[in-house]
């Protein structure tokens, strides 16, 4: 006879009824089967009474945990070497230990791009477009959702050191009409720009925590202050476990693609030049037609855009006009500048005859872009493309090449001060560092 049978039956009497039911239960092969219950039960369920209406006779040595959190196991057991079963069903005690995961884990690696993020913040700064934007392609790319932000950070509005506005109102209204122009033109492509007025090391973990972002993603700048503001951006976000990637996106050449260490790059353009001759220069970067959602998680507001008194700034300085009417931000001012510029190219003569940098066309001789080329409104490899396609489409007396050196010539003296500023902007080489031999460009 099975053991566990005959310890019920010394245990109390049972008909012979019941005995025949326990004896099929104990030669079946299906008759292991464990409920295993660890949810936080009363212990007055475990009752005398309770327990008597699962056995017609209670079992004397059954062990019941007196803590509410003990695993309780009821189980039928078979002493048979027949193949066994076992069904059991576990609920977590603590439902904090084991949360219910509704979105996709993070990649343990997670620059992997095999990995889907799932939300990410992209930071713009001084990138204020959505074409040729490897940064907000990326974010597209490897996140199922997207938090464009910009920040207002009030120290951008305060007085220098010397005494004198660090932003005047003219540079503050363009700014904000061109971070309102890129809210136009992500809320076409199905997103939309969260803006607010704070200390970036401060607005992006917030918001951050609020959508539950896995990383943030963000051009990187060549200022001492900028520099530092990244900094701060990485230490904070380390503590919260979000990552920072960071992507160059503000010169004709890229960084990675400088054939030397920016440490040991020449403080003279001479020099720089010579390094960076036959260097190629990346593609631009197509510009997506359709962006991910914003994250549903936070019900984050996108929030006003801020005018000039919400930024402390005297609308009618010296008696003047808030800004110049002919100078509106935003990068499709940019990009029709840009075509109108082209033309102008394409349909005069070159005024050099050796394709030198006198070649400038425009009024004063000049394109007048740099407001928005400082922004990023636009790209310097959006400008070389488009200047290209008018060259090469003829109608201009100059040779496309002739045309086209003047304006290369430009762009690589912005190449030059930025790159020497990267230098000097860490605080190891600010002492270290020989000034650079340069004179004015005609880009900022």
């Amino acid at each position: 006879m099975d053991p566990k049978l005959q310890n019920l039956e010394t245990s109390g009497s049972i008909s012979e009824e019941e005995k025949q039911q326990l004896a099929i239960v104990s030669s079946s092969p299906f008759a292991t089967a464990s409920l295993s219950l660890s949810a936080i039960l009363p212990t007055n369920f475990f009752t005398q009474s309770k327990i008597s209406t699962l056995f017609s006779t209670p079992p004397t040595k059954a062990k019941i945990p007196t803590q509410a959190t003990s695993l309780t196991r009821l189980s039928l057991f078979s002493s048979a070497s027949s193949p066994k079963l076992s069904f059991k069903s576990t609920f977590s005690a603590n439902p904090l230990q084991s949360p219910l995961t509704l979105g996709p884990r993070r990649p343990s690696d997670p620059s992997n791009a095999a990995g889907t993020r799932r939300a990410c913040i992209v930071w713009f700064r001084n990138d204020l477009r959505v074409h040729d934007n490897e940064c907000l392609n990326s974010a597209n790319n490897d996140s199922m959702s997207v938090l464009p932000v910009y920040c207002f950070d009030p120290r951008a509005y305060e007085k220098s050191s010397s005494g004198f506005d660090k932003t005047g109102p003219y540079r503050a209204n363009f700014l904000i009409e061109s971070v309102s122009d890129l809210r136009k033109n992500l809320q076409a492509r199905g997103s939309d720009l969260v803006v607010r007025i704070g200390r970036p090391e401060t607005v992006l973990v917030e918001l951050a925590k609020a959508i539950g972002a896995d990383a943030v993603y963000a051009h990187r700048e060549v200022s001492h202050d900028e520099v530092k503001a990244e900094d701060k951006i990485d230490e904070v976000m380390k503590d919260e476990g979000v990552e920072v990637k960071y992507f160059w996106g503000s010169t004709l050449y890229h960084l990675d693609d400088l054939p030397f260490k920016l440490e040991e790059m020449q403080s003279n353009y001479g020099g720089f030049k010579e390094k960076v001759q036959g260097l190629e220069i990346r593609k631009t970067i197509e510009t997506l037609d359709e962006l991910k959602g914003l994250p549903s998680r936070g019900d984050v507001e996108p929030g006003d855009i801020p005018n000039l008194l919400d930024l402390g700034l005297n609308p009618s300085q010296d008696g003047k006009a808030s800004a110049n009417t002919s100078m509106v931000g935003g990068e499709a001012e940019a990009l029709q500048r840009l075509q109108k510029f082209a033309a102008e190219c394409q349909a005069q003569p070159p005024k050099g005859n050796n394709g030198s940098h006198d070649s400038i066309y425009g009024a004063n001789f000049s394109c007048k872009i740099s407001p928005w080329l400082t922004l990023g409104c636009i790209s310097p490899r959006s400008m070389l493309d488009e200047l290209k396609k008018t060259a090469t489409s003829g109608g201009g007396s100059g040779s496309p090449d002739t045309e086209m050196n003047w304006f290369m010539f430009e762009l690589l003296w912005r190449d030059f001060f930025r790159f020497i500023t990267k230098k000097c902007s860490a605080p190891r080489k600010q002492l270290e560092a020989t000034p650079a031999t340069a004179c004015t460009s005609a880009f900022a």
